[in-house]
């Protein structure tokens, strides 16, 4: 089973730096109202919802606020405005692709704050399409802690995952097991009755191929914007398909 690019673990050593930023209780509430409106209101029976959950919780949201998210959600909470999900694509410095998923009650606000974002980094927002075919989107199991990878192998192949990548850093260990979409909470399952301790599970955009940047401006000016964007209230979740080498990304990282 092949490992999937780097960005995952661009991501991950990003998220060391960033660790005390964290998701904002708006960004977090919001993936609950739309996960509640897009199936059920009960997370035993909707697994996206009970998903939203899991990470609202493990960020410190309070259960008032998650339960008042999925009143919103389920249309029982009167007022509050309605939010739709947009997905936004363009390019950063270099020629990266980027890919920008936001949940937003005014889309002329967001689209502004995403194009001026793009454009003082050195970047352009583009149109839809113009990236995204680049992209494949695919469900994702994280394992925590040390594994065996024969066995973990084992349990992925019975899950019916697709390919894995293991963690192997002195600060996270762990894996991630990668599947289609349809197949997310199916794998959850299994990799769970095998033993394994699932961290987190997300739906999330895979680059089909990645461009390798090598310049510390190009590197500086990306990891920049993505900064920028993860900020935004309104974006989610930012992907995008270059590798740059450790020594870089710790530099750019600090700039």
């Amino acid at each position: 089973m092949a490992g999937h690019s780097k960005w995952a673990n661009i991501k991950r050593q990003k998220a060391r730096v960033d660790a005390v930023k964290g998701k904002t209780f708006t960004q977090l509430s919001r993936a609950i109202i739309v996960a509640a409106r897009s199936g059920i209101p009960d997370p035993a029976g909707n697994f996206q919802l009970r998903t939203a959950i899991d990470k609202a919780k493990a960020a410190g949201i309070p259960n008032d606020n998650i339960d008042r998210a999925i009143a919103k959600g389920a249309g029982t909470w009167e007022g509050g405005a309605q939010l739709e999900t947009i997905r936004y694509e363009g390019y950063g410095s270099g020629g990266v692709a980027i890919l920008v998923e936001a949940l937003t009650d005014n889309r002329n606000r967001t689209a502004a704050d995403l194009r001026a974002a793009f454009s003082k980094n050195g970047g352009n927002l583009g149109e839809t399409g113009c990236v995204s075919w680049m992209f494949e989107q695919k469900g994702v199991c994280t394992v925590v802690g040390a594994v065996e990878e024969e066995e973990l192998l084992e349990a992925s192949l019975e899950g019916g995952a697709e390919s894995y990548e293991l963690i192997e850093d002195e600060d996270n260990e762990g894996a991630e097991v990668f599947t289609s979409v349809e197949n997310l909470e199916s794998l959850e399952r299994t990799l769970k009755e095998k033993g394994f301790k699932v961290g987190g599970v997300e739906l999330r955009w895979i680059p089909n191929n990645t461009m390798e940047v090598a310049e510390p401006e190009i590197a500086r000016l990306l990891l920049k914007l993505i900064d920028t964007l993860e900020n935004l209230d309104d974006v989610q979740n930012v992907t995008a398909n270059f590798e740059m080498a450790d020594e870089l990304m710790s530099l750019s990282l600090v700039c």
